[in-house]
């Protein structure tokens, strides 16, 4: 809910089937129920929201994957092209598990589940 629905058309535009969450579920719903869904349908959340990943983290869970925006601005015009290239490079290891971070500059990527440090 924290990225504009206007993402929907880029990603889809690009060949990657997405969906905004506003048609799926409430708009107020808790994050761990969108993670939830997100796993059961195979999905990738698309956020700028880092609860997603330290969620992630908490549980050390193996699914969804979680890819975070991290720019100061998150509109598809200013960050679209570098979300579509990791997305497109990404592909094999977000659809095994993966937390991809994408700014202006680089993505990381992490392989699922992840491990806590000490």
């Amino acid at each position: 809910m924290n990225l504009s629905p206007r993402w929907i058309g880029v990603l889809n535009a690009a060949g990657i089937e997405a969906r905004h969450w506003s048609t799926l579920g409430a708009c107020d719903a808790p994050d761990p129920l969108i993670m939830a869904y997100a796993a059961e349908h195979d999905y990738v959340v698309l956020t700028h929201d880092l609860d997603f990943g330290a969620m992630l983290a908490a549980t050390q869970g193996d699914k969804p994957s979680v890819v975070q925006i991290r720019a100061e601005d998150v509109s598809p015009s200013a960050i679209g092209l570098y979300v579509v290239a990791a997305l497109r490079q990404m592909t094999a290891e977000l659809e095994d598990g993966a937390l991809l971070t994408i700014d202006t500059k680089r993505a990381r990527l992490r392989l699922l589940p992840l491990q806590v440090k000490r």
